[in-house]
């Protein structure tokens, strides 16, 4: 078995030094490579059992590196428990077109921010103008898929209910929520979004052989895929898996199997192909490009919360729900 931080120790030196990296990508090197061990400095630790005191290296704490953010991850997934509703819920993928990748790749603290607010908005549009209730939902920014390759999409988690406007809460089925009228609402506010980006100046960094206008003139006859159905095994089961990806991406320590002579050996499930395991070996460099792809900006927010989901009236609008539901539920 072999490491992130083994792999970045070895292919880190030749990389920086032959390719283009961005200052977040160069403070992911440097704190993996270091994390847990002298240049992290020495920490104090109690035994909560016999009182001892013992010592360990320090943590990075960088949110791209496997070895951090337990805790972090842990106390997310605690406070999504405790909100979770008596209903059943759905996830809701929403994938842009491949060809809008190369944007994200350039810009990507402007792309990621325009997906993710297409994908949480395009989910309360939705639910207003096809159920005629407020819905609420939380989105979560995803930049990759099992073999790390390049894959922009949002995963959202719906309560199937929603208040309508006299207040009364509404259920509805899992089957309820239009799957086209969701792709069509996150074609046109992807869009917007992306123009609007573009008018700001939040695309500068891109080449000027690369127009933001042809592309998404292109991408409007593309198939926009949109996923949505109830999760296996329930909302806890799906805040479990998307817990994992909080404080980590692209890469978990347990699907290395080995790193040697610039050759790296990684375990991927194919879920094209029923989830079937496979193994793939990628060479150092291309192992390590694909790694520092997903490095999110520095301060970008890749969990965000919409509808009476929104961190203003979470709470009270969560408590008004369970009371609603617990005396009597409207159905459409």
């Amino acid at each position: 078995m072999a490491s992130l931080a083994e792999i970045v120790r070895g292919e880190a030196p030749q990389y920086v030094n032959t390719r283009p990296t961005t200052p977040d990508q160069r403070k992911a090197i440097h704190d993996i490579a270091n994390c847990r061990t002298e240049a992290m400095g020495i920490v104090a630790h109690t035994c909560g059992k016999c009182g001892v005191e013992y010592w360990l290296y320090g943590s990075c704490r960088n949110r791209s590196c496997p070895s951090c953010g337990g805790e972090s991850r842990q106390k997310w997934l605690e406070a999504r428990r405790l909100e979770i509703l008596p209903v059943p819920y759905l996830q809701v993928v929403f994938t842009p077109p491949r060809e809008l990748n190369i944007l994200a790749w350039y810009c990507p603290a402007a792309i990621y921010d325009a997906v993710i607010r297409a994908a949480g908005q395009a989910v309360i549009d939705v639910g207003s103008s096809k159920l005629h209730v407020q819905l609420g939902c939380s989105a979560q920014l995803h930049t990759w898929a099992q073999s790390m390759a390049f894959h922009l999409h949002a995963h959202c988690a719906v309560p199937c209910g929603g208040f309508s406007k006299d207040g009364r809460w509404v259920s509805f089925g899992t089957d309820d929520l239009p799957r086209k009228a969701l792709s069509n609402r996150f074609r046109s506010l992807l869009t917007k979004n992306i123009r609007a980006a573009a008018r700001k100046g939040e695309l500068s960094g891109l080449p000027s052989e690369i127009s933001v206008e042809h592309l998404l003139q292109m991408v409007q006859s593309r198939k926009w895929r949109v996923y949505a159905e109830e999760p296996f095994g329930g909302p806890e089961k799906l805040f479990e898996y998307l817990s994992r990806y909080i404080n980590r991406v692209a890469i978990t320590n347990d699907r290395i199997e080995w790193y040697e002579n610039h050759q790296v050996t990684l375990r991927w499930r194919d879920y094209h192909h029923g989830g079937e395991e496979k193994r793939c070996t990628l060479d150092g460099q291309e192992f390590l490009r694909r790694f520092l792809l997903h490095v999110v900006p520095r301060r970008f927010v890749r969990i965000r919360y919409y509808g009476f989901m929104a961190n203003r009236t979470r709470a009270r609008a969560l408590d008004q729900a369970r009371a609603l539901i617990g005396d009597r539920t409207f159905s459409l």
